[in-house]
């Protein structure tokens, strides 16, 4: 990517920030301590700078993250001195609200939802930025950049607004609510050429690192407490990174040597499996990703 891609992306994600103050009350940045969601804290700051940032981080607590990815979370918050909110999955078992999966596939990926409509009650927020782009899955191609949700928290996505000539309609009706989607135009690399331009600090799991892992299905998962292992599966320490961020439950780590984001950007232009091909969630179904952003998943 060029200069002048990267300013052209950069000024439409600015211009969208700035149209969500604008145009709603009761805003909130979607944060899961990951690449896309720091690139829009920073994106964020160029917004409104020299004021802080006028909304709270929200961050939807598995229970089963990353812990580098949780540490550079306090870190950033303190830092930027920004406003945090944790809601946690774990709460919501305990009320009853949602069920923990077992076996083999289980994960908390997908009751995240729950929590996240919970939060979106709790605090009335109107507009939820979040980091996703187009082209991470083709559920997520089908959203506009301001993606209206009903009073139900769910997304129809045969029914959207038309958004023409950068004109964002933020009218919404009352108990509705829209997620907002300021890197919408981004890709994988377009992030990664702009945390290298910018000297964006990231998680360490981003980077390769000896890890203790084992194999299943062809994927690399981390041998942690959370993560389900049969006994005939043997843990090694592999040099591995992680290509994205999620619950360890579903996300697998990549076999990598890159150290540097030099490194990433170029292991990533000569990949020939997808960002999310490590994700087992959106494995589950076709539509997998479709029905949980149905239900209400960010």
């Amino acid at each position: 990517m060029n200069i002048l891609e990267q300013t052209t992306l950069e000024s439409e994600a600015v211009y969208i920030f700035r149209e969500v103050v604008a145009q709603f009350e009761n805003p909130v940045l979607l944060f899961s301590g990951g690449k896309d969601s720091i690139t829009l804290v920073r994106l964020a700051q160029k917004a409104f700078y020299p004021a802080k940032i006028p909304f709270p981080l929200l961050h939807v607590d598995t229970g089963h993250n990353f812990s580098e990815t949780i540490a550079f979370r306090d870190k950033l918050v303190e830092e930027l001195d920004l406003e945090l909110i944790v809601r946690h999955v774990q709460e919501a078992i305990d009320k009853g609200r949602v069920t923990e999966e077992s076996g083999k596939y289980s994960s908390r990926n997908a009751l995240q939802t729950t929590t996240l409509l919970d939060a979106i009650e709790e605090f009335k927020f109107d507009a939820c930025i979040g980091g996703a782009r187009r082209d991470e899955e083709k559920a997520r191609a089908k959203e506009r950049i301001f993606s209206v949700r009903d009073d139900f928290g769910q997304w129809d996505e045969k029914n959207q607004r038309p958004e023409v000539f950068d004109l964002l309609n933020g009218k919404i009706e009352l108990g509705q609510n829209v997620r907002v989607f300021p890197i919408s135009n981004w890709t994988e690399l377009d992030v990664w050429n702009y945390i290298e331009k910018d000297q964006i600090e990231i998680p360490s799991i981003y980077f390769s690192l000896q890890r203790p892992t084992f194999v299943r299905d062809g994927l690399i998962w981390s041998a942690s407490e959370f993560v389900y292992k049969e006994e005939n599966e043997e843990v090694l320490d592999r040099m591995v990174r992680f290509r994205t961020v999620g619950d360890m439950t579903c996300t697998a780590a990549v076999e990598s040597s890159a150290k540097t984001i030099e490194e990433i950007i170029k292991e990533i232009q000569e990949s020939t499996i997808s960002e999310r091909g490590a994700r087992i969630d959106d494995k589950r179904s076709e539509a997998a990703m479709e029905k949980r952003k149905q239900a209400g998943y960010f």
